[in-house]
């Protein structure tokens, strides 16, 4: 009885079977059919596309901690996560040094920078791929369409295509853009795909629905608002990849059910007021982007007060 030695630590005394691996893990697996699609639909190409990018960023997060003498990071398996993110935001053409600097910017500048993983006030896959599309527009720009079509209509993107009044007479091709042989980057294109993944995520209860749902709801709405046709915008570019796998990730989402619904609202407006009101087709990597800084003050204002906690007493003038 003596020599018991008994874990003093602070509270709460909560313990679970989840960790920062396991749900990475989870992640990955979730994003798999997505991968799948891509390399069936543009090629093998886009399958060494990620795994280049995948290893640039386990490697430059390796040399990072290596560098500054930091216990290693890589086991916990977010650089892989940032890594598939980062590629699945690039068309199958990019050249490889240009996703190379992509994950450098997302490890270094964005991740490790700011403390590591848990401490990045924005989403590095977010952050990087809005660098390299400011940086290298051409190469962001260069979408293939799965028939190697040399049309210019039909290598677009179904946003673009719809915004240049191509689906005006024909209909949109919904069957298309559910399935994913249309052109755009690797893991926006099938919607099937994607939502395999959402499933899988939510059977293994890694995110809440609270946020996907919202965010997809509040397009659709404004969508029909503004006259425009709500499943293209749900299916024909990014916002099911940014929803499901970028809008949820845990450091940079509120987490309040009511600060997730006020994240997912605000994420729909601003997409919708790019893709309608602005020069570019695509609005999600900004709508995350810009609602990633107000995430701290949505948790501020809509965590629940404690219980008992006394109430703050206005000063006499």
């Amino acid at each position: 009885m003596n020599n018991m030695k008994l874990t003093v630590s602070a509270a709460p005394h909560i313990t679970g079977k989840d960790s920062s691996r396991s749900i990475m893990l989870d992640v990955i697996i979730a994003m798999i059919p997505a991968l799948i699609a891509a390399g069936v639909i543009f090629g093998l190409r886009a399958v060494i596309l990620t795994a280049v990018t995948v290893a640039a960023c386990v490697v430059f997060e390796y040399l990072w901690n290596k560098a500054l003498k930091k216990e290693q990071t890589v086991g916990d398996l977010s650089a892989v996560v940032t890594g598939m993110l980062l590629a699945f935001n690039m068309p199958s053409t990019m050249p490889y040094w240009m996703a190379i600097v992509g994950a450098a910017f997302a490890i270094i500048m964005v991740k490790q920078l700011f403390g590591g993983i848990g401490y990045n006030f924005v989403n590095p896959a977010i952050t990087a791929r809005i660098i390299l599309a400011t940086s290298f527009a051409g190469s962001m720009t260069n979408f293939v369409h799965p028939t190697q079509t040399i049309d210019a209509i039909a290598a677009a993107t179904p946003l673009a295509a719809n915004a240049a009044g191509a689906f005006a007479e024909g209909g949109a091709p919904y069957l298309q853009m559910f399935l994913g042989t249309t052109g755009g980057v690797l893991g926006e294109t099938s919607a099937l795909a994607l939502l395999i993944g959402f499933v899988y995520l939510l059977i293994k209860k890694v995110i809440s629905p609270v946020i996907p749902v919202t965010y997809v709801a509040t397009v659709a709405v404004l969508a029909v608002v503004f006259g425009q046709d709500p499943l293209v915008h749900i299916l024909g570019g990014g916002l099911l990849l940014g929803a499901i796998f970028m809008a949820t990730d845990y450091v940079t989402s509120p987490y309040t059910v009511k600060g997730k619904i006020v994240f997912g609202l605000g994420l729909g407006l601003i997409t919708m007021m790019i893709r309608v009101f602005g020069t570019m087709t695509e609005g999600v990597s900004y709508a995350i982007l810009l609602m990633n800084l107000f995430v701290p003050y949505i948790n501020q204002l809509t965590r629940q007060k404690p219980l008992g906690a006394p109430k703050k007493v206005k000063e006499a003038k």
